[in-house]
């Protein structure tokens, strides 16, 4: 506490003075400055300034307004509107590769009765890890044979959901390779003192794909997905990754033949990939091996991203089966010519591929915030233009409106006739403020481009255009003082997203 001592000096005209004693610094606060000849100074050198800190996505997710946790739903991300904006283009990112690899996607229950999870063997595996979820009413709760009220299990993972798909209808070998896709949220029961931002949460969406295919399939079915996980990575720009092939493991199901099949099958298509891998012996699931993708995060530290995995043991647990002409041979992968064999069709047990290019989205997303920075591409930018005023004249305000409906898709003069949003994320800002501060916030933001609207403007019917915020990832530099009709500058911004720039 300063002291409380004052001086008083009084003067004809009643002027005050106050004279307060400062607190002292402490010694290691002081900063001393030295006169030094330059000898002197090449023998005492500044001392090197301590590294950067790592970014840390929970500090640029607060400072973007990205997303938010609560201690009403420990480890369930609550996303604001900006994190949900690029987490529903991450999806719709998914949902266009899904139609060139062939996926189809499917919605499923969030709960299924335990009875579900015994038969797939969750409840034996993976209770510790699943919330239960029972009925508060005695009277609407489902009740068993047995006479014992159900219980029900909120869903760790996709992959009981699919078989049950699959075992809905009669299949033919000329029906596969069927491909699943299922965005629906997991969740799974980490422990309190685990829980961490984006990274470690209890509620989280996976790109979660299951294929179901013929053992002759398979390596090609491996090979589409690593070119896809390639493909994927790539338009992210997230840089070199490893892979890593787990093998059999001491306890394992199925036979050393099935097992030895799927492994040949997963080395030749990562040789085929072009990609650097290494051999994991031992620590495949024990239903059957594994391709996991290892990223490094701004930090060094390595996360497990996408994931190919064989399975064996669910269509057993679940019958799955197909029709194939001469049976014996299809379940071993092998093709035959001969007449009779081929006349003969019997039930085959298909192979079942887990697969998840992101792997869990909020992870990803976590990953995504610290690789830039904060400083987003123009597809991926939640904030990707402003459209700022000169003035706020009555004709600048109205070209500004225009300006940001046009850009948005909301600009049909017919409130009758349906508007087809762009998509775009657009902001206006025709406050009253001075043009270069406004300027000023929206560079610190991080908005993309930053579109000018002014009385010389309206004359020509057009808008001058700052392109260069945001990460920079087209081949041409991008410019200043573009000028460009709301139009042509809509076009200009649908051909960065659809180039993912």
């Amino acid at each position: 506490m300063l002291s409380q001592r004052l001086t008083r000096w009084t003067s004809r005209a009643l002027l005050t003075r106050v004279r307060v004693p400062l607190a002292r610094p402490a010694i290691s606060q002081i900063q001393v400055r030295h006169r030094l000849c330059s000898s002197c100074a090449s023998a005492n050198p500044v001392p090197a300034k301590p590294p950067a800190a790592a970014p840390d996505h929970r500090d640029l997710g607060t400072q973007q307004e990205l997303f938010m946790t609560s201690i009403y739903s420990p480890g369930s991300p609550i996303f604001l509107p900006n994190g949900a904006r690029i987490f529903n283009r991450l999806v719709e990112y998914l949902r266009k590769q899904y139609v060139h690899y062939g996926f189809q996607e499917v919605i499923t229950p969030t709960i299924y009765k335990k009875a579900l999870w015994a038969k797939s063997g969750h409840l034996e595996n993976y209770a510790d890890d699943m919330f239960t979820v029972t009925s508060t009413s005695p009277s609407r709760a489902d009740v068993t044979e047995a006479g014992e009220v159900d219980e029900y299990g909120l869903k760790p993972m996709n992959c009981p959901g699919h078989c049950l798909i699959f075992a809905a209808q009669k299949r033919s070998y000329r029906d596969l390779p069927i491909r699943y896709a299922d965005f629906s949220p997991l969740h799974r029961n980490e422990i309190s003192g685990a829980l961490s931002g984006l990274t470690r949460v209890r509620r989280f969406h996976q790109d979660d794909g299951h294929i179901f295919c013929r053992p002759n399939q398979i390596e090609d079915e491996i090979s589409k997905t690593l070119e896809f996980i390639r493909r994927v990575y790539k338009d992210f720009r997230l840089g070199s990754y490893r892979l890593k092939l787990s093998t059999r493991p001491e306890n394992h199901i199925g036979s050393l033949e099935d097992w030895e099949h799927a492994e040949g099958s997963l080395k030749r298509a990562l040789d085929n990939s072009g990609e650097p891998w290494t051999l994991n012996e031992g620590d495949g699931a024990f239903y059957g091996p594994k391709i996991d993708v290892i990223l490094k995060d701004s930090d060094g530290k390595e996360h497990q991203t996408a994931t190919i995995q064989l399975d064996f043991q669910l269509p057993k647990r679940f019958e799955l089966e197909y029709q194939a002409p001469a049976p014996g041979l299809e379940a071993k992968g092998e093709t035959t010519t001969d007449p009779e064999l081929l006349a003969v069709s019997g039930p085959v047990r298909p192979v079942m591929i887990h697969r998840a290019v992101l792997g869990s989205a909020e992870r990803m997303f976590a990953l995504l915030i610290e690789h830039y920075i904060g400083k987003w591409p123009f597809w991926l930018n939640p904030r990707q233009g402003i459209v700022l005023t000169v003035n706020d004249s009555e004709p600048v305000l109205q070209f500004a409106r225009k300006t940001q409906n046009v850009l948005l898709g909301t600009d049909s003069a017919d409130a009758g006739v349906h508007v087809s949003p762009s998509g775009l994320a657009v902001d206006l800002d025709d406050s009253a403020r001075s043009l270069s501060l406004k300027i000023r916030e929206a560079k610190t933001k991080g908005y993309g481009m930053i579109i000018v609207v002014g009385p010389k403007d309206i004359a020509h019917g057009t808008v001058t255009v700052d392109a260069t915020g945001g990460l920079q990832t087209g081949d041409k530099p991008a410019q200043k003082n573009l000028v460009m009709s709301p139009e042509e500058l809509l076009q200009f911004m649908k051909t960065k997203v659809d180039a993912y720039e």
